[in-house]
């Protein structure tokens, strides 16, 4: 709690009060850098754009605005851009060669930080108006979700109320209406200083979690909606990692390993990361013996993409929420969603 019950801080909250407005500063921030790269990206997004270019851009663009020098302020997490069934946690890495085509529904999903402070916000494209139902039920139901959300809310029930929002939606696809459903095993998170997903979880469906939001945490506010099974499942290859918090430092065999690890608390601490920024930064070290040792001794937490049915079309809306005292504050909503 950062306030009194009667709004004014004693002496011993002066030091919280300045921590809140910090915070509340460098979610801003982060936050107008979010919606300014968005927008720029947004004019690649076009038939036969390759996807690793896209991504490039729009990093560039996001280490531009954000004057990004170290890990104290820049990119959040590798660009998620995720294709029709592919659901999250999916970058494009050197040597791939995919092009958007006229039927994919693409998530973009991805991160600006200031002091750690995450904004973390995605939308979906496409290019087909017969899947407006699909985007339209994913995003309305972020929505019933940030609706929902606030002080005391019980996470499990924000669940279910997306999820009644969600399957209110139909779409005809092939001459076929198909029930949307939402992705059982994906969902919002809380958000702390350089920790993208911080122990609380708000389901995309109803659960008994009885857990309360609190005064004062920030959520990342995520709905999935998909015309497939509704169950996500992993999928290698990995482009996706993370330092463990908690890491076991053994002893590492590869001085690869020791150089690359080095250089992946220099540049990323708790960060998430990808493969292909680890090949781009040339004083990397990168070796993929070396990745492969951290993640088998622990050290490197692997982060699949993750998929629904192969055949199904996944959707996602995700907006940035701060809990005040006055209300909700909808830190990453812009003038496109």
């Amino acid at each position: 709690m950062f306030y009194s019950t009667q709004g004014k801080l004693s002496n011993d909250d002066s030091h919280s009060y300045d921590k809140y407005e910090n915070m509340l500063q460098d979610l801003r921030k982060a936050a107008e850098i979010h919606k300014k790269v968005r927008n720029y990206a947004r004019q690649f997004l076009t038939p036969g754009q390759d996807l690793l270019e896209f991504c490039n851009k729009l990093e560039e663009k996001n280490r531009e605005l954000s004057q990004s020098q170290d890990y104290s302020n820049g990119i959040g997490f590798p660009t998620g851009a995720s294709i029709n069934h592919c659901a999250a946690h999916f970058t494009p890495t050197i040597g791939d060669n995919i092009k958007l085509t006229n039927n994919d529904v693409l998530k973009v999903d991805f991160g600006t930080h200031v002091n750690g402070w995450i904004i973390d916000s995605a939308f979906t494209h496409s290019f087909d108006p017969k899947y407006d139902k699909l985007l339209e039920a994913a995003q309305e139901a972020t929505n019933t979700g940030i609706k929902e959300a606030g002080i005391d809310a019980r996470l499990g029930e924000i669940g279910g109320a997306i999820q009644e929002t969600m399957e209110s939606f139909e779409i005809e696809l092939d001459g076929k209406t198909v029930p949307i459903k939402s992705v059982k095993n994906l969902g919002g998170h809380n958000i702390q200083p350089y920790k993208i997903h911080a122990g609380k979880y708000i389901p995309c469906i109803k659960t008994n979690d009885n857990t309360k939001m609190e005064e004062g945490e920030v959520y990342a506010v995520e709905t999935f909606a998909t015309t497939g099974s509704g169950i996500v499942r992993e999928h290698e290859p990995t482009s996706h990692f993370m330092k463990n918090i908690n890491a076991p430092y053994n002893n590492l065999k590869h001085k690869v390993s020791k150089k690359l690890l080095s250089h992946i608390n220099k540049k990323y601490n708790t960060l998430p990361f990808c493969d292909k920024w680890l090949q781009q930064d040339k004083t990397s070290g990168f070796h993929k013996i070396g990745l492969e040792e951290l993640c088998k001794q622990q050290i490197i937490t692997k982060y699949p993409p993750l998929y629904d049915v192969r055949g199904s079309y996944v959707a996602q809306f995700e907006h940035t929420i701060v809990l005040k005292p006055s209300g909700k504050e909808i830190l990453s909503k812009g003038g496109d969603y």
